[in-house]
């Protein structure tokens, strides 16, 4: 049970708001356990709408030139509380702490070997064609992840 937490913190590497909109959403469709805290936060209606607006936001703006690189302090911050909390929604309720763990620390890990792909692949086929397969990767992981959690 603890591997979704990770898993989800993996995906958050690449993309913080998309999986954390993904385990928002299946929190608020009662496809989540509702005895764990984590899950009532984020099943509430105006936390679910408003990480798939920032997700939305975040995929659209990965694509411009002026984004930041997913390792400043800001993107790792992100990621660190995006997978920490996915990683809490998704873990049992008495091991919270431990999915928040797995969740934050695989973010992090793999926010830095995305950057790195990305980089090497972007050199190659430009920002936004590496940009939109990124980002079905992502959402696709996130959606495989949360997939039969309860």
């Amino acid at each position: 049970r603890m591997l979704r937490s990770l898993l989800i913190g993996l995906s958050a590497g690449s993309r913080a708001l998309t999986p954390l909109a993904t385990v928002s959403e299946a929190a608020r469709s009662g496809h989540l356990s509702e005895n764990n805290p984590a899950v009532r936060l984020l099943a509430h209606p105006l936390f679910s709408a408003g990480s798939k607006a920032m997700a939305a936001g975040e995929l659209w703006g990965d694509k411009m030139k002026s984004a930041p690189d997913r390792i400043v302090l800001a993107g790792i911050a992100a990621r660190l509380l995006a997978g920490g909390l996915s990683g809490a929604a998704l873990a049992p309720r008495k091991q919270l702490l431990l999915g928040a763990a797995l969740g934050a620390g695989a973010a992090v890990a793999a926010a830095y070997v995305t950057f790195d792909v990305r980089m090497r692949a972007l050199r190659r086929w430009g920002q936004t064609p590496t940009g939109l397969v990124e980002d079905a990767l992502t959402v696709g992981a996130a959606q495989w992840v949360v997939r039969g959690a309860k």
